[in-house]
């Protein structure tokens, strides 16, 4: 049986990208289409594109949050640089006051490095494709578990919307054997009615024989019970493709909602009244469990 994902989970990874520790999270909630939004460091916004690209790669309906996290060191942030003609212009003028005052000169490159602009510090430039090669690795990784966890919360909705059938499905079947029953006590009413009118004078069988039959047709249920038989089996087969299904599973209980409500509007007794409200807060149910379906 493939695997059916939830629309809500979470999956993190952490790897190194140019010598920086790198996190990447992902979270999600229930959505129509799939909407990513990345959350990136200002050095990183170049590969927003190839992160959204990995995430599509993996999920198809969601509203995903992407979460970048960098956690470097001063030594894979920059680089020092030394400035030799600036420190050159420092100890040439240090030797000359030295020179001309007669004093020793004292200078060492420690020293020489002290002075103003002499060593910066200046960021280091990235490699566009390789930081991007690496940021898609650890998202995929991420996407990975991400999936893992849906996966698992996708296999609770099945069994649980699957029970969600069986129910529906009893309930059919108590409204398949209830209909042709009201049919019946219908006629016992009316002949009964008859008969306390009319009293001793004779009932035409055949006009009781046509009230019912105009009443059987008017009450009759058998298509829409078949066409429900029908939504449940392709229900089940859908859940057993896996995903993605959800818009399609929800397109059916669509189906499933109309063809109970005309079972509702055709039914003219009580406790087939009481049979269709169970059978559309099952269906309810059914419809709530898979806007989590992917």
């Amino acid at each position: 049986m493939a695997e059916l994902y939830s629309m809500t989970g979470y999956g993190s990874a952490r790897g190194t990208v140019g010598g920086q520790s790198v996190t990447v999270e992902l979270k999600s909630v229930n959505n129509k289409f799939l909407d990513c939004n990345v959350r990136l460091p200002r050095s990183y916004l170049f590969a927003e594109e190839t992160i959204k690209n990995t995430v599509s790669d993996g999920v198809r309906r969601g509203k995903v949050d992407v979460f970048v996290t960098v956690q470097s060191g001063a030594e894979a942030d920059v680089v020092v640089r030394a400035n030799m003609e600036l420190a050159k212009e420092y100890y040439g003028a240090v030797s000359e006051i030295a020179g001309s005052l007669g004093l020793d000169c004292g200078l060492n490159a420690a020293a020489v490095a002290r002075f103003p602009d002499v060593l910066t510090l200046e960021k280091k430039e990235l490699d566009a494709e390789t930081v991007g090669a690496e940021l898609r690795e650890i998202t995929r990784k991420a996407v990975e578990e991400f999936n893992v966890m849906r996966a698992r919360e996708g296999e609770r909705l099945r069994e649980d919307m699957l029970a969600k059938l069986a129910n529906i499905e009893s309930l059919v079947s108590v409204v398949e054997e209830r209909s042709p029953q009201t049919v019946q006590e219908y006629r016992q009413r009316l002949e009964a009615r008859l008969r306390e009118l009319l009293e001793d004078r004779g009932i035409d069988e055949q006009r009781l024989i046509t009230e019912a039959a105009i009443f059987a047709d008017r009450t009759a249920v058998d298509e829409e019970t078949v066409r429900l038989r029908s939504h449940i089996g392709q229900f089940r087969a859908m859940l057993s493709e896996g995903s993605p299904i959800g818009r399609k599973m929800d397109f059916l209980v669509q189906e499933f909602n109309r063809e109970s409500n005309t079972i509702g509007s055709k039914c003219s007794d009580a406790a087939l009244a009481q049979v269709v409200v169970d059978l559309k807060s099952e269906i309810e149910k059914l419809r709530e469990q898979l806007q989590n379906v992917e």
